[in-house]
This record gives C-alpha cells, sequence and structure tokens, in this order.
C-alpha cells in the first residue's frame, strides 16, 4: 500500500505521534496567520437587557449586558415544555445557545464604582423568545454565567437581578464572531469511496489530552470509521466545545461536547485510510 511518507502510516510510536502532532499544529498555525482575517467578521450588537450578579468567594460586582444579534446563529428549536423536560433531565447541557462572549470591560455603575461587565450576544429572534418567556430568560443568564465561567476561569453567583429600566450597562463594544469552523481533513491514502444504504451509526471516541498530567494543551479526538475509504465522504465541523462528524452516504454521525473549550481555527484533522481512524487535534484554549 503505498501511503505519503510526509503523512501518518499505519503504526507509530509515541515520540513519533507528539512529533507530527507538533508539525501539523504549527503548520495549521502559519496558514491560520495568513487567513484568520478572512475566517471572521465583525458584528455590532443591539442593547437586549442587563443583570447583575458577583463573583464567588471574591464577591465583586459583575455586571451582564445580555445583547442580541441576527449574525449569531438561531439555536435549536424548543418549546416550553420542551426546556421543561430538559431541565429536568439527567443531561440538560445537552442544548446548547450559540452565543458570542465579548472581553471583560470596566463601567461605573450607579454608585460612580467601577465594575467589571461582560457583554454576550445571542440571537435576536431567540433572545425576543426569552423576553416574553420567564422561563427561557432564567435559561440564557444561567447559560450565559456557565459560559463565562468556561472562558475566563471563574466562578459566578446564581443569585442574579435582571435590572428593570436598563438595557446596558455602559458601551456595547463591536465583536468578531467566526464564520468558519470546518477544519480540512488531510486524507493519508486514497480510495474510491463505498455507498452504503444503512441507517447512520455512532462510530467509536476516544478522547485524550495532552500532556496527560498538567495543564492541557491538546485535546486529541480519534473516531474509528469501519468501511470509510475517503475522507471525501467525511464531513467534520469542530465548535469551540463541540464536535459534529458525518460519514456520507449515511454510514456514521458524530455529536458530541468536548470537556475543555479548545481553539477551532487552529484545529488539524487527518484521516488514515489504512486504519480507518479519524484524528482531529484541537489546542485547548485556556
Amino acid at each position: 500500500m503505498e501511503t505519503d511518507s510526509s503523512l501518518l502510516g499505519s503504526e507509530f510510536t509515541q515520540s513519533q505521534e507528539e512529533e507530527l502532532y507538533q508539525q501539523l499544529l504549527l503548520q495549521t498555525m502559519g496558514k491560520m496567520q495568513n487567513s484568520g482575517a478572512s475566517d471572521s467578521k465583525t458584528i455590532r450588537p443591539q442593547s437586549g437587557l442587563c443583570a447583575k450578579t458577583f463573583t464567588l468567594p471574591e464577591q465583586q460586582k459583575v455586571f451582564l449586558n445580555i445583547c442580541q444579534s441576527p449574525q449569531v446563529p438561531l439555536p435549536p428549536p424548543l418549546s416550553h415544555e420542551d426546556l421543561m423536560e430538559l431541565l429536568e433531565s439527567d443531561d440538560p447541557s445537552g442544548y446548547r445557545v450559540p452565543m458570542s462572549l465579548g472581553e471583560p470591560h470596566t463601567e461605573l455603575d450607579n454608585s460612580k464604582q467601577a465594575c467589571t461587565v461582560y457583554d454576550v450576544v445571542v440571537n435576536d429572534e431567540f433572545f425576543q423568545k426569552c423576553q416574553n418567556d420567564e422561563l427561557f430568560q432564567q435559561f440564557l443568564l444561567a447559560v450565559s454565567l456557565e459560559g463565562l465561567e468556561n472562558k475566563y476561569n471563574m466562578s459566578l453567583s446564581r443569585e442574579w437581578k435582571v435590572l428593570k429600566n436598563r438595557k446596558f450597562l455602559g458601551s456595547i463594544t463591536e465583536q468578531n464572531i467566526r464564520t468558519k469552523s470546518k477544519p480540512v481533513i488531510q486524507e493519508l491514502d486514497s480510495k474510491q469511496t463505498s455507498s452504503t444504504s444503512e441507517s447512520p451509526k455512532s462510530p467509536d471516541l476516544c478522547l485524550q489530552v495532552e500532556p496527560a498530567v498538567g495543564d492541557p494543551q491538546y485535546l486529541i479526538a480519534e473516531v474509528h470509521l469501519p468501511g470509510v475509504t475517503s475522507a471525501r465522504s467525511l464531513v467534520l465541523d469542530v465548535g469551540e466545545d463541540r464536535l459534529v462528524l458525518t460519514a456520507r452516504p449515511s454510514l456514521f454521525h458524530l455529536d458530541c461536547f468536548l470537556p475543555h473549550l479548545i481553539n477551532q481555527e487552529s484545529s488539524v484533522a487527518q484521516y488514515n485510510t489504512s486504519t480507518q481512524i479519524l484524528t482531529v487535534t484541537m489546542p485547548v484554549v485556556g
């Protein structure tokens, strides 16, 4: 079997794998420096509501400007009844709301005291739905706090207060949102793609962090795809906390949330047609 000597073979030592991961990441990061400007766009969100909470255990005052923009994707349809069932389920995190989390900025509150403000941007249609349904508004605030906690490694109180006569505090800044999230899949050996009429199955997935001890630098996903003979049949979408993979036509489907926030733009994917394993290497943010 002929393989490209510069790419992954069927068997490797641990040091060879680590060296390959480093090379792939360096190559991809170099490409992103040249093309990164086209992978995002600037949006100017509109005001929505303002909520006050505080950090734990420091008890420092924090404000959230929940903003809206049609440029942010609309989350999947969800009724009031579906939301109630979701919140009572064992895994309420299974439903994700697309949002853009802005950098902290300092403003003055009504007492002229300095405080920290975060701008959170969601889809405008979803925001209006939350305005008309108290349960959805509580859900939106909860997932916004969770997103800020994960991104900035902090703890926030769930005893928030929505300000009645204020839609935002300070000024709402422009934000950059990503427009591309699909890494190119490099193929290690080319064969003809086979077709199948089977319904999609969930493939075997192995997630590991590098290094194994200490702060994680990379999250590595290995997906076993028996019967997939070419990367041309794979559609991969990597989000900052989610991995979605489809092997066409209707062979495999994977949709999983990641244990760490990752840099989706610097992630690389490679499919080994010999082992029929897709390896996705994702730098961890933080």
